[in-house]
């Protein structure tokens, strides 16, 4: 199992506010853009931007960062071995599977393992 790509989280109320900053400081334009129940995502550089309502960002705020792992099930017995708790199980999203997890120290951490395609698309090869 590897990480792929490891994401700081930040939190806003509209999404298109937030990006020219975050495109000026990386230098980049969001490689992922889409809407997940009622919130809406953008990954740039390393930053996970989600947007919408506080009441609906809140229900994500948990998880200090989002990590993309190759292997999900790998991870989970990784987890399982350390000491972590499963918070949210193994579940299908937009760009593959995800879940949550509380590690022994208190982290709390999303990790997902993208489609095929979102990985060659955004993972140098």
């Amino acid at each position: 199992m590897a990480v792929l790509k490891t994401y700081a989280r930040l939190w806003t109320d509209d999404l298109d506010q937030a990006l020219p900053l975050l495109e000026e400081l990386t230098g980049e334009e969001p490689h992922l853009r889409l809407a997940f129940e009622q919130v809406a995502l953008a990954a740039i550089g390393n930053f996970l931007v989600i947007a919408g309502p506080a009441e609906e960002r809140a229900r994500y705020s948990h998880a200090s960062a989002t990590v993309v792992v190759d292997d999900l099930d790998a991870l989970l017995a990784t987890l399982t071995s350390a000491g972590a708790t499963v918070t949210t199980p193994t579940t299908g999203g937009p760009t593959g599977r995800f879940l949550y997890a509380h590690h022994a120290d208190g982290a709390e951490i999303e990790y997902v393992e993208w489609t095929p395609e979102l990985v060659r698309r955004i993972i140098p090869g």
